[in-house]
């Protein structure tokens, strides 16, 4: 994160860390950054911190916001710059925002158990036979395992747990009959000639 040091003695070389927004300087104690000195306001100056760095405002002070001996209403600091706020100056080490996004470890599944008669259970629930199955990741889960959306006016809608697809229950999706050849083109013959099946006369 962003850092700056305050030089001005009895403050002991502080070191002041930005948080990432609107950081207020001042006197107040709703100021996220209180600075306790007879020459800074109230409510001081705001340092912004953002991907571009940090942004300086004074907030109608006394005396006065400066960087490097220039009293300013608003100005971008860089590192090295000297930031006064009214007597209290500070050296400024870094205007860098650094944003780390913790690591989510996602647990794998073992493989599930299939059972004698073809069943499986649930790679989560090893006591619980696999119910649903997800088209678009393929995973098998339980009754246990499945997100439930409850629609208004409507049929609940199923999820999965690890890519929140719409997920099926095991068994639902039946094969398509498919004719062979032969029987395909029998049949068109039999419609372009009048033809009729063989035992479809008999009775």
């Amino acid at each position: 994160m962003a850092r700056l040091v305050i030089t001005t003695e009895g403050f002991g070389n502080r070191v002041l860390e930005l948080a990432l927004g609107v950081n207020r300087v001042g006197r107040e104690d709703d100021c996220e950054i209180r600075l306790d000195h007879a020459t800074i306001s109230a409510w001081h100056c705001e340092l912004t911190l953002s991907d571009d760095g940090v942004y300086v405002c004074d907030h109608h002070s006394t005396n006065g916001t400066f960087v490097n001996g220039q009293r300013i209403l608003e100005a971008w600091l860089e590192p090295g710059q000297v930031l006064k706020i009214g007597g209290v100056e500070l050296l400024v080490e870094s205007t860098a925002a650094h944003i780390s996004l913790p690591k989510i470890a996602r647990e794998i599944p073992r493989p599930p158990v299939v059972l004698p008669d073809g069943a499986l259970l649930c790679p989560r629930h090893p006591a619980a036979r696999a119910t649903f199955k997800c088209p678009a990741c393929r995973e098998i889960m339980c009754n246990r395992c499945v997100r439930m959306i409850r629609i208004y006016g409507g049929k609940p809608l199923l999820l999965c747990c690890t890519c929140h697809q719409p997920c099926r229950r095991i068994g639902d999706e039946k094969p398509r009959d498919k004719k062979g050849f032969l029987v395909f083109l029998q049949e068109t013959v039999r419609q372009k000639f009048g033809g009729r099946p063989r035992d479809e006369g008999k009775k």
